[in-house]
């Protein structure tokens, strides 16, 4: 069983928590900590560029694994 871990972050003043799997939240701040920025800057510029009918934490996952494929 997958034990998910959130995360609270402030996205465009307002307050939110993510659920995610701790794998996901580790390489988020592997790659926050790599580009010198805060995890809540990464996951506002995903919610940014989201489709509207896309659920955060999916996206979140898709752009992890897109960043990692690049490497």
């Amino acid at each position: 069983l997958i034990k998910m871990k959130k995360i609270s972050v402030s996205l465009s003043g307002h307050q939110t928590s993510i659920t995610l799997e701790p794998e996901f939240i580790d390489v988020l701040k592997r790659i926050a900590g790599a580009r010198g920025v805060s995890i809540a800057s990464i996951i506002c510029e995903i919610d940014n560029n989201r489709a509207p009918d896309t659920n955060l934490s999916s996206a979140i996952r898709v752009w992890i694994l897109n960043q990692v494929m690049k490497d």
